[in-house]
């Protein structure tokens, strides 16, 4: 005993010796509090010479030697640096200075605290890497460093924590690969890298960490197949791999491997094959994601058999394949009682929506089928899903009316039916839905009035009903909807004015309402929507001058052309600071075009189609403002009279040659008629044999609807037989009773008369004649091309059942047609007798043969370069004929440019990225800043993958294809044929030989057989 008193009391003199004493823990804490930052150290107020050591506020001290053992300071939003001296309180075994604002480094001095077993730092902002003295803390149970951008590696001396639990180092920017060293953690059940910059393979070795429960490696830049090393750690309940850059498919017997997953998430990788059915074998599973993936072969019914399942997302993979048998797993789906998420959006499938949708779970939240080729109606017990939140159907081809039970569902926040085929009203019950933020109803065929009870869904974000049939006026209800941001009501035939009640949205950033039929005058309070970012407009008929909306300072887009606007262009336009688009054209606005601010920059404002604007910038090229003379002051009544006489005198001069100017247009107009169609024979000389338009009638059935395959601005287009030559034909019928359609059958023919190329669409011969009634009548016959059109071949969806494609273009396909439409292009460009602008160039005018040769067809917006009419072409402008493909049309023409091949190239590239996104420039996707070319731009090259059509990437491929490195710069050519100024473009010719040297690299083969 007295041997024991001795030496405890030598070790005692032997600490004091060495400075190991509670004295030691208080002056490092006092130095650790002065290196916090000076406005947070009174949380540490305690901490000073007047209290004992161990009653400091956060501080416990152990019973023994009253040495600091935890300090617990999380979550007091200290800041400043963590100072080196903590390294000093040597008996520490638990340091939290987790979600603070410390910054600068880890101090290389934590290592020596050999007793710590718990050590958070997460959320702080702390840099500099993770310290290797770290693996000096043997006896450390849980390292937490999450949300620090440490940056560089990982240490391999981590590897000595043999004894650690959990390890947590996601979301801090370390890049390089896994050190293997990590195999040496057998005691870990939890490791966390999500969030970081890691690349190379997950290393063989973590197939030792045989207690492992939770993985975390999401959004890393990982390589390689799905890691060997998972398929060991049969333990695992919580797997994330999400947006790791995995590849390769996934082991058919997944699901006996591991038995004992609760979440799995493989989400946005490059996986590939089939969804193992041995996942229904996991009787744990609660959620399951494979989201934005390739993978293929079907959803198969066996989920039904995993009843603890409640989320579910499968979209956005090549899954089905557009037939009956896709749906077959929602009737298994009903077994899963406790399922919250379904999400099978952009999966291939097909077929009527079977009525057993209703019958599923009472706990779903969130019913995600967007984008397949779902058809019919929805069905009537919808809303037996009392629980639903989200219900997505959007972009499908489901008919008929909204059926009455989803007024049933009185959680429903989001209600999205765009671009469907429904029709009927929009029915007054939705106004119950009053939990509603985001409803989308656009692109379909609803008709009637927009109802008024939509003003009691009072929590409404987002309102869009654009692109239907709906008439009547906007109801004053909607205005009274306080949360309103966007409003979108545009392509109706709505009219009315608009409500002064508009003012009270003051949360409005977007409102659209153009291509209505609105009229009036804007209502002054339109300049309380200070929120108001973008303001459409256009193709209406409000009259009288802009009102005072000086106050909207946020204003990004505002488009008010095509109106009957009036009055001066108010001059604050030029104070907007972040202006990015004006649009004053084709209105009736009068005197001088301000010239400061905004106004100096042509490619932002646009007021062409004014007559009586004068001034401004040069770029504007409007007339000049003629000086005011200033008025002549008279004390005669005689020099008034004089000046009287004077102008009397001008004023009937000024009649007279109004009416010799009218008479001399008559003549003019009457001369240019006869010329007209004395003009036609001449022109369609060199074609076959005239053709009358009985002959016509009879070849189309009486141009029977049967019969038609399309039809375009200016006419519609039939199939018919000529029994003269038993041939089959294309005849494109003018609708003469529309604006320009003369000029674009002249058009027409003078293009295509003396053009020669094989990528062009071969005109046979021209009809120009009077029908039976007297009336004048135009046609053009072509060769048909039996495929259809590129745009029915991209969107099958949206073509009647019968005329669909059989398949989807494969990559090659879609890369010859391109380089076909480059090559004709090039043509008449730079090769023909006379260079000519397409003007209208989109899918829907490329036509495709029997062996997928494309073909350029209408050329009803050409232009021959040489012979270009100004006037001629603004009257398209204002016609239906560029506004008819909003989207493909070149920026500087709708800022009245002049039609160039530059403006071609434009069009090519939007087509050639919608030929590999498979998505529309007017996708509903796009909107404000993000367009199609944006959002390609954004993805490459590293997510080349996330914009691809799907379609593409599994069809025609041989194995090991780089489909990733193809891709990318087939759209990066796209991309440069898009550039914002005409000059900055590719030629055509760069384009054809780009896009054929891409075909030659990966396909090597200048043409191969297309079946």
């Amino acid at each position: 005993m007295k041997l024991f008193l001795l030496l405890s009391f030598s070790a005692h003199l032997l600490l004091g010796a060495y400075g190991f004493t509670d004295e030691t823990d208080r002056q490092a804490l006092l130095e650790f509090k002065s290196q916090v930052s000076e406005g947070k150290r009174d949380v540490l107020s305690s901490w000073n010479n007047s209290f004992p050591l161990c009653n400091w506020k956060w501080v416990t001290c152990g019973r023994k030697h009253k040495r600091v053992t935890h300090l617990n300071l999380g979550g007091l939003q200290l800041g400043g640096m963590v100072s080196p001296s903590i390294g000093n309180v040597s008996f520490l075994i638990s340091l939290d200075l987790s979600d603070n604002a410390f910054g600068g480094i880890i101090p290389r001095e934590v290592g020596n605290l050999f007793r710590l077993e718990h050590l958070y730092m997460a959320f702080n902002s702390l840099e500099g890497g993770i310290p290797a003295t770290l693996s000096n803390c043997s006896r450390l149970l849980n390292l937490d460093l999450y949300s620090n951008p440490l940056r560089q590696g990982v240490p391999s001396e981590l590897g000595s924590l043999t004894k650690l639990v959990i390890l947590d180092l996601g979301r801090n920017n370390l890049k390089g690969k896994l050190p293997r060293s990590l195999g040496n953690l057998t005691s870990l059940k939890s490791l966390g890298f999500t969030d970081n910059n890691i690349e190379g393979e997950v290393p063989d070795e973590l197939a030792r960490l045989s207690q492992m429960v939770g993985l975390g490696l999401s959004m890393n830049k990982f390589f390689g197949v799905f890691p060997p090393a998972i398929y060991n750690l049969s333990a695992l309940e919580d797997l994330f791999l999400f947006g790791s850059g995995f590849s390769g498919s996934l082991k058919p017997d997944f699901g006996n491997l591991l038995p004992n997953i609760r979440e799995l998430n493989l989400g946005e990788n490059d996986l590939v094959g089939a969804i193992p059915t041995t996942l229904s074998n996991i009787s744990t599973l609660q959620k399951f994601g494979i989201n934005k993936n390739m993978m293929t072969g079907g959803i198969y019914p066996n989920f039904g058999k995993v009843p603890s399942l409640q989320y579910l997302d499968l979209s956005e993979n090549p899954l089905g394949s557009y037939t009956f048998g896709d749906l077959e797993f929602i009737d298994s789906l009903t077994n899963c009682t406790h399922l919250q998420l379904l999400s099978v959006g952009y999966t291939r499938l097909g077929g009527a929506l079977p009525t057993s949708i209703a019958n599923m779970s009472t706990e779903l939240i969130s019913l995600n089928l967007i984008g397949n080729h779902f058809f019919g109606s929805i069905p009537q017990d919808i809303g037996n899903l009392i629980g639903l939140q989200r219900l997505q159907l959007g972009k499908n081809m489901l008919t008929g009316p909204l059926p009455t039970s989803l007024g049933k569902l009185l959680r429903l926040g989001l209600l999205s039916l765009y671009s469907n085929r429904m029709s009927g009203e929009i029915p007054s019950f939705i106004g119950n839905l009053t939990q509603l933020e985001i409803l989308y109803l656009s692109n379909n065929s609803f008709e009637g009035i927009v109802p008024p009870s939509l003003g009691k869904c009072s929590h409404m974000l987002d309102l869009r009903i654009g692109y239907n049939k709906l008439n009547g006026t906007i109801p004053k209800e909607i205005m009274q909807i306080p949360t309103l941001v966007n409003l979108s009501m545009e392509g109706n035939s709505l009219s009315g004015s608009l409500p002064n009640d508009i003012g009270s949205l003051q949360n409005l950033v977007k409102l659209s309402l153009e291509n209505n039929k609105f009229s009036g005058h804007l209502p002054q309070t339109l300049g309380n929507c200070l929120a108001m970012e973008q303001l459409f407009l256009q193709g209406n008929s409000f009259d009288g001058a802009i009102p005072n909306i000086r106050g909207l300072m946020g204003v990004r887009r505002v488009d008010l052309s095509n109106n009957d606007l009036s009055g001066s262009i108010p001059e604050y336009f030029a104070n907007f600071s972040k202006l990015e688009y004006l649009n004053l054209s084709i209105n009736n606005f009068t005197g001088k075009v301000p010239s400061k601010g905004n106004f100096q920059n042509s490619t932002i404002v646009f007021v062409f189609g004014n007559k009586n604007l004068c001034g401004g910038i040069k770029d504007l090229k409007l007339k000049p403002c003629l000086a005011q003379e200033p008025p002549v002051e008279t004390k005669h009544s005689s020099h008034l009279k004089k000046v009287a006489i004077l102008v009397s005198i001008g004023i009937a001069l000024l009649l007279l040659l109004v009416i010799a100017s009218m008479v001399l247009c008559w003549f003019r107009k009457r001369k240019k008629n006869q010329q007209t169609n004395n003009l036609v024979p001449s022109k369609l000389e060199i074609f076959h044999e005239k053709i009358s338009y009985g002959d016509l009638q009879n070849a189309t059935n009486g141009f029977s609807s049967s019969n038609m395959v399309g039809s375009g601005s200016f006419g519609t287009v039939f199939k018919a037989l000529l029994p003269t030559e038993s041939k089959i034909v294309a005849v494109k019928v003018l609708n003469m009773q529309r604006r320009g359609a003369m000029k674009s059958f002249m058009a027409e023919c003078e293009s295509l008369k003396d053009t020669r190329h094989r990528n062009l669409v071969k005109l046979l011969t021209a009809c120009a004649s009077t029908d039976f009634q007297g009336n004048e009548f135009r046609a053009l016959i072509y060769e048909y091309l039996p495929n259809g059109s590129v745009d029915m071949w991209l969107h099958p969806e949206e073509v009647e059942e019968i005329r669909r494609p059989p398949r989807t273009l494969t990559l090659l396909e879609r890369l010859n047609i391109v380089i076909d439409v480059a090559s004709v292009l090039d043509y008449l460009h730079v090769h023909c007798h006379e260079p000519i602008a397409h003007c209208d160039l989109k899918p829907s005018n490329v036509l495709l043969e029997d062996d997928l040769t494309a073909h350029v067809s209408d050329f009803g917006l050409a232009r021959l370069l040489l012979k270009f009419d100004k006037e001629s072409f603004l009257n398209q402008l204002s016609s239906a004929g560029v506004r008819g493909t909003i989207g493909y049309a070149a920026p500087e023409y709708g800022m009245g440019g002049q039609p160039s091949i530059h403006g071609d190239v434009y069009s090519f590239g939007v087509l050639l990225l919608e030929m590999f996104t498979g998505k529309r420039p007017t996708d509903e996707l796009f909107g404000g800043n993000l367009t199609l070319h944006s959002y390609t731009k954004l993805a490459l090259p590293e997510k080349v993958f996330e914009i691809a059509d799907k379609a593409i990437l599994h069809i025609g491929l041989r194995v090991g294809f780089r489909t990733a490195e193809c891709l990318t710069l087939v759209l990066e050519v796209g991309l440069r044929c898009c550039e914002e100024y005409p000059t900055n473009r590719l030629a055509t010719s760069e384009v054809a030989k780009e896009l054929i040297s891409i075909r030659e690299r990966f396909f090597k083969t200048r043409r191969t057989p297309r079946r």
